[in-house]
Formats: structure tokens, C-alpha cells, sequence
């Protein structure tokens, strides 16, 4: 179907807003530490004029003929996507945590197995009716909801723990992980309010299409203005987020032999605790005895 001048307008407008983005992205060279992100923003600027010169061709009178090519073309980008979001939020949640090593290891192990069991939930939910091609919408869907749901717990955990983490609000992590909340929001209200198979000029198209845009421009912010330098991150060596990441260091590292004694009716965090110190004394001595 045809689209009309008004979601022909905005088409445009995001097509513009998704270059930008791009441009300014590469320019203030955020592809060294967003290697991920740059991937998926070459893949939107590279992929959306190809789909709509396909989807236009596609609406004529005489080309008909073409909606294979454009059904192929839209879901393998779509798949894609998925595929790379999770390596963003991978790439935003190593960035945030990465002045806290021990935690940084420790927590990237965690988010692959959560990732893992938010595919298998997903998927394992797909509908056996669908024979042939039409299995491939319902596997992209499962793969995106999936993602979507890390890109919401992601955020909610940023967050949460932006005063332990050191974390300023205009960090371009995140911000990108705002972004991609508002994207997550945006697709699991559209989805419970529209059918799957909806007319591209449906009235909850603008208000999804107008989400999209207003993302778009809250990311271009993020990328343009100076992002505050990055400081070393100074805690009390008595915080929580110290001792965690001790905790996380010491169950990470080899060459580490401790034996605790543990009574029956000891709680787990105490002795967890206490092989800290054991660590933190350990290390101590060993840093005398060096100098």
C-alpha cells in the first residue's frame, strides 16, 4: 500500500534524522568506543532507502511482483537488528561498569545466560500453525522481544544504580540506553494495541513513527554536545560497590586459594564477606611486602 504524504513526510524526516545521527556519531568518532551501535546505525542509513525504493516499486500498478524481494529484504534487516541490539546492550552495559573490572567480568557472564534464557522463553513460544515463509515473521518477532526485554531491564538497572555506579545523566551510554527504552516501550504498546499485519497509514502509525522520531533527536543531542570528561572513579573502601567488586574479583581470579571455615547456620553474604577481607588483607601484605 501506498504511503500517504503525511507518513511519506515522516518517513523522510527519519531517514534524515537516522543520517544525522550517523554523521555525527562517525565525525565525533563515538565508533571507537560504540563499535556495535555504529554497526546498527550503518545498517538503518544503508537499509531504509533500499527498502523504500523496494516498497515503492512494490506499490505500483505493474510491480506486484516484487513483494517477495521486499519481504526477504525487510526481514533479514529486521533480523539483523535484533541480532545487533544485543550486542549494543552488551557494549552499554561493559561501558557503564567499566571502572569496576571485578563487576564488569562478572556481570557480562550473567547477561549472556539471561540473554540466553530471554531467546529460549521467546522462541519457545512461537506458533507451530505457520508453514514455510510465514515462520519467519514469528522468528524475528520472538528474537526482537528478546532483545526488547534486555533493553528495558538494561535501563532499569542504570537507573537504579546510576548514584553507586558514578553515572551521569548526560553519559552517551545513557543516553543510548534511554533511546533504546523508548524504542522498546514504543514496539510492546504498538504491538498490544494494533493487529500484526496493520496499513502503514494507520492513525497508531504517526504515534509510533512520531516515538521514533523523537528518539532520533534525543540521540542526535547526546552525540553533539561534549560529554563530561571521564574521571577515575574514587568509592569508599568501605561502600557496598567496593566490597562487590572484590567479590566478583576474587571468585574471578585463579590463582586465588582461600579456605573459610563456615559454620552450618552462617548466612552466605557473611561469608562472602569474609573472603573479601581475607582478599583485601592478603593483597595488603603483599603490597608491603613489595615495597
Amino acid at each position: 500500500m501506498p504511503l500517504n504524504f503525511a507518513m511519506s513526510l515522516m518517513t523522510a524526516a527519519e531517514f534524515l534524522l537516522w543520517a544525522t545521527l550517523g554523521y555525527v556519531f562517525w565525525t565525533r568518532k563515538l565508533h571507537t568506543r560504540f563499535p556495535a551501535m555504529s554497526s546498527y546505525l550503518a545498517l538503518r542509513v544503508v537499509s531504509m532507502p533500499v527498502l523504500l525504493a523496494i516498497l515503492w516499486v512494490q506499490s505500483q500498478p505493474w510491480g506486484h511482483g516484487y513483494y517477495v524481494a521486499y519481504f526477504f529484504a525487510y526481514w533479514s534487516v529486521y533480523i539483523v537488528s535484533a541480532i545487533m541490539l544485543f550486542f549494543i546492550c552488551m557494549e552499554i552495559f561493559r561501558a557503564v561498569l567499566s571502572g569496576f573490572s571485578g563487576l564488569m567480568r562478572f556481570s557480562s557472564v550473567i547477561f549472556r545466560w539471561a540473554a540466553v534464557a530471554s531467546l529460549i522463553v521467546s522462541l519457545s513460544n512461537l506458533s507451530l500453525g505457520h508453514r514455510g515463509i510465514l515462520i519467519i515473521p514469528e522468528i524475528a518477532y520472538g528474537l526482537m522481544r528478546s532483545v526488547s526485554v534486555l533493553e528495558l531491564c538494561l535501563l532499569a538497572f542504570l537507573c537504579l544504580a546510576m548514584n553507586a555506579l558514578h553515572l551521569s545523566a548526560r553519559d552517551r551510554a545513557f543516553g543510548f540506553a534511554i533511546g533504546f527504552g523508548i524504542f522498546s516501550t514504543n514496539d510492546f504498546v504498538f504491538a498490544s494495541l494494533v493487529p500484526r499485519w496493520v496499513s502503514l497509514n494507520a492513525p497508531l502509525q504517526f504515534v509510533y513513527e512520531s516515538a521514533v522520531l523523537l528518539t532520533l533527536g534525543l540521540w542526535i543531542a547526546y552525540a553533539a554536545q561534549p560529554e563530561p570528561a571521564r574521571k577515575p572513579i574514587v568509592v569508599a573502601a568501605n561502600s557496598a560497590i567496593y566490597r562487590w567488586n572484590e567479590i566478583a574479583s576474587a571468585l574471578g581470579h585463579k590463582g586465588t586459594s582461600i579456605a573459610v571455615p563456615a559454620p552450618a547456620n552462617s548466612f552466605f553474604l557473611t561469608d562472602v564477606e569474609k573472603v573479601v577481607d581475607k582478599v583485601l588483607t592478603r593483597n595488603l601484605r603483599e603490597s608491603e611486602t613489595g615495597t
